[in-house]
């Protein structure tokens, strides 16, 4: 390539190309339209993915500042030393292989009016249909003491990547006989069940190497996803090592104190020798800077087509919209992603979107070799999704066989949705 024709360059061909989407469709027959996904995780790029392939001449832009992405789902067995980061960690040159153009790049701006997005380099990008897929970011106001900087002493963890491997340093580190304190927030959150999977992975690990530790879990929440489930798990494998205090019993930690390590709680204070603090959440930010998220700091949508509620022509997908019973997951997002993908097929081409069921399974490991999963089938009902059916869920006195394979059957699900997502 030519040293004079740089990604700026790249980006701006793109920019001026795309003013022909503002003459009237008849004078751009050989074009589907234009749509721009902002976020690579599963929703956005099984998004993508899914575009392209539904309508083979619509151009479809995919914006994500990271050049690899780190997947949430086992990041948990990553920080309990039974799986390698890397393993968590995928590209995107298999959809750009596909027709796809992926832009490493952040955007700053969203201008609904004129239906352009900008870069961070600052170049505008107009769109036909715009989706968000930005995952979530956190509540920092809700947390007193709780920022960035104080994240580098008490890790979330809640994006997979640096934070999970300090959050394994920090374990590794702490002497026999220590605490390791797990601050769970309210929901809604990203993927409810995924902090006592987190708990018992990490007992798995004291278990094994600091026998004499425990955990604690502070929870904002009463009751949990699977709860019968895990804690019959923790009494089998763990026996007292996990101690959970719910909400009623004082629980829900209201602020914290980085320099020395303190979990503040209404009912008194901790100071573990490991804090995870996960907290409060809502939507990635840039749905915030479209006009997208409402007071909740969630996203309002239309369930048939995922269209915000607040601004045309702009979609949200996965872990950023108020889906109702649906949960905020990977399979969740996937799923989304591609009834997204087709329901704005439907809208470019001058057809009505139909209404879709989206199904999702969530598993949850809680030892080697030991894991038991929920699914359920989604479709729209008013503003949000409702569960229909019924959810199917593993039964609490199943034989260790059943979890085995259980645990099996997670690991296949978790490569299938990777290269279903990522190629």
């Amino acid at each position: 390539m030519n040293a004079s024709v740089t990604r700026r360059d790249a980006l701006l061909g793109i920019a001026a190309a795309a003013t022909s989407f503002a003459v009237p469709s008849i004078l751009r027959a050989q074009s589907a339209g234009r749509v721009v996904v902002v976020g690579g995780g599963f929703g956005g790029a099984a998004c993508a993915r899914a575009l392209k392939r539904a309508q083979v001449n619509l151009q479809v832009i995919l914006i994500e500042p990271n050049a690899v992405f780190t997947s949430c789902p086992f990041s948990n067995e990553v920080i309990a030393g039974l799986r390698e980061i890397e393993a968590q960690q995928f590209g995107y040159d298999n959809i750009a292989a596909e027709g796809v153009t992926v832009i490493s790049q952040a955007v700053t701006t969203i201008e609904p009016q004129l239906r352009s997005v900008v870069t961070a380099d600052g170049v505008a990008l107009p769109y036909d249909r715009l989706v968000l897929s930005p995952g979530i970011d956190f509540h920092f106001e809700t947390l007193p003491g709780y920022d960035d900087v104080a994240s580098e002493k008490m890790p979330h963890a809640w994006k997979a990547g640096a934070q999970t491997l300090l959050l394994r340093r920090q374990l590794e580190a702490m002497p026999d006989g220590g605490t390791v304190a797990i601050a769970i927030p309210a929901n809604p959150s990203r993927c409810p069940p995924a902090p006592y999977e987190r708990a018992s992975l990490i007992a798995h690990y004291l278990k094994t190497n600091k026998p004499r530790s425990k955990v604690l879990i502070l929870d904002a929440k009463d009751n949990f996803s699977q709860q019968r489930l895990f804690e019959s798990a923790w009494k089998e494998l763990y026996g007292d090592m996990i101690e959970r205090i719910g909400l009623s019993q004082g629980g829900r930690v209201t602020s914290v104190e980085p320099a020395t390590r303190t979990i503040v709680t209404e009912f008194g204070n901790y100071t573990p020798d490991v804090a995870n603090v996960i907290p409060p959440q809502r939507a990635g930010h840039i749905a915030e800077v479209a006009g997208a998220a409402d007071a909740t700091g969630w996203c309002p949508i239309d369930p048939v087509t995922f269209e915000s509620k607040l601004v045309q022509n702009i979609h949200v997908i996965g872990d950023a919209c108020l889906g109702g019973g649906i949960p905020k997951s990977a399979s969740a997002a996937s799923a989304q992603g591609k009834a997204c993908a087709a329901a704005i097929a439907n809208l470019l081409a001058g057809r009505a979107p139909e209404t879709q069921r989206l199904t999702g399974v969530c598993y949850n490991i809680v030892a080697p070799g030991y894991g038991f999963s929920l699914a359920g089938n989604y479709q729209p009902k008013g503003d949000i999704f409702a569960e229909v059916e019924g959810g199917a869920t593993s039964p609490v006195d199943a034989p260790r066989e059943l979890r085995a394979r259980e645990a099996a059957e997670a690991e296949r699900w978790f490569q299938t949705i990777t290269a279903d997502t990522f190629g």
